[in-house]
């Protein structure tokens, strides 16, 4: 059986982590999210989960809380993360980490398995979570409905 997982903040969950999520289901048997928490960006971690497990019922949620607030590519914030990562997902052994971003590559290396970049330009759907935190009418064809109305009502 084939594991894999990804991470993120989904904050707020948009078109783009679908895309995600949904290639890395086509490839795998058993998927792990790793949702982290975010009070600072004002979306509740349980929210979060809901507009994901909506969407896709079966993938597997690991909740992560007080994550590092260092973070980057530099060695001493990778070593931070990872071991940080690591913890949250001693329960799981993965075989491939899904990301669209540059740290995919770390954490695949971290934990000797293989790293599956997903649209890292951002061709299929070019959003960002901070372009919609920013302009959600302008960028509202990239959440679905679920997340616009809990958006725009504040059901979070």
């Amino acid at each position: 059986m084939k594991t894999g997982f990804t991470i993120g903040k989904f904050a707020p969950f948009h078109k783009g982590h679908e895309y995600l999520i949904e290639t890395a289901l086509k490839e795998v048997d058993e998927l792990y999210v790793v949702v982290y928490d975010t009070p600072k960006l004002g979306y509740d971690i349980d929210t979060k989960i809901k507009w994901i497990t909506e969407k896709y019922p079966n993938v597997k949620i690991v909740k992560a809380f007080d994550s590092p607030s260092k973070f980057g590519l530099d060695e001493d914030s990778v070593k931070i993360q990872m071991e940080y990562l690591e913890k949250q997902i001693s329960n799981i052994k993965p075989d491939v980490f899904f990301s669209s971003e540059l740290y995919g590559d770390e954490v695949a290396k971290w934990l000797n398995i293989k790293h599956r970049m997903v649209d890292y330009e951002r061709i299929k759907f070019p959003i960002g979570a901070e372009k919609i935190r920013r302009d959600l009418e302008g960028n509202k064809i990239f959440v679905n409905r679920s997340v616009y109305n809990d958006l725009i009502n504040n059901d979070f």
